[in-house]
């Protein structure tokens, strides 16, 4: 989980490395099954942490701080 602004930056840069390194295996991985078998993780990886910026911008800074407080 995202916990502070720092955490989402570098998530965000993180899914955009991952998007840049599907990208070059698109133009590099000859052999359809080979790109989807190496792609699968990236993409998997990406959702992850899709999910979690997502969930971390759905909250408003003050119940970020109730959520913290619950745990």
């Amino acid at each position: 989980m995202i916990h502070n602004d720092q955490e989402l930056k570098i998530t965000r840069e993180r899914i955009a490395r991952f998007e840049d390194q599907l990208a070059h295996l698109r133009q590099v991985e000859t052999n359809p099954a080979n790109y989807h078998a190496s792609a699968s993780g990236f993409l998997a990886e990406i959702d992850r942490m899709q999910l979690e910026v997502r969930e971390y911008l759905s909250l408003h800074p003050t119940e970020m701080a109730v959520t913290e407080m619950a745990r």
